[in-house]
């Protein structure tokens, strides 16, 4: 089994995803012992947002003439979507920020999404590539998004699951933390019910492995 591991927070040591997501992928080591990991730390190894030179490593922009630095971030899109189609289960952590996820997550989505590679464009609409693999998503929030009043400004799950579904990935699952911003008493509750969770997704996509 081939595990991408990706992390996005920016709190280091403080982020409730990062201990998270490093128990999953642990847990799925313990049981699987022949898993492949690759990790990447987007927080602390950024990916660059996209400008028009950088996309037209694997986009139509018009744009033709390169300095080599420009290359050399081809070479990485090329490096990160390569990763991602070997990957048989991605296990990302993804803290809700501002409503949405991190802007170095998107940056690392937007590299992923590639014509050709991971979708294509048809007569009868766009089509996933990229189906197959399977999605945990490790989601912290400061407030409660789940159910409730606020459940309309979740733009984090819904995006997470729009993205990965126009790929081809309908298999994605949230281990989530709530109200990390609401006392000490509401963080520990809420890290501790998405810590219960791990077992039974692990034992999900060990079934679906078999």
């Amino acid at each position: 089994m081939n595990v991408l591991h990706i992390d996005s927070s920016i709190m280091g040591s403080d982020s409730i995803t990062r201990d998270l997501s490093a128990a999953i992928v642990a847990r799925i080591q313990a049981i699987h012992p022949d898993t492949q990991v690759q990790y990447r730390d987007l927080a602390n190894d950024e990916v660059r947002h996209l400008s028009g030179s950088i996309a037209a490593g694997f986009r139509q922009t018009g744009i033709s003439d390169f300095p080599a630095a420009t290359l050399l971030e081809h070479q990485l899109s090329e490096t990160l979507v390569t990763e991602f189609l070997a990957s048989d289960v991605l296990i990302i952590g993804a803290p809700m920020y501002n409503f949405s996820v991190s802007s170095q997550l998107k940056a690392w989505l937007d590299r992923i999404a590639q014509v050709g590679r991971t979708f294509k464009y048809t007569e009868h609409g766009p089509v996933g590539l990229a189906g197959g693999k399977r999605v945990i998503v490790v989601s912290a929030r400061g407030g409660f998004y789940a159910d409730g009043p606020f459940q309309k400004m979740d733009f984090q799950e819904s995006y997470l699951k729009a993205f990965f579904g126009f790929l081809g990935i309908t298999d994605i699952e949230f281990v989530r933390a709530e109200g990390a911003s609401k006392g000490e008493q509401s963080r520990d509750k809420g890290v501790a019910l998405a810590r219960s969770a791990i077992p039974d997704a692990v034992a999900r996509l060990s079934a679906a492995a078999l």
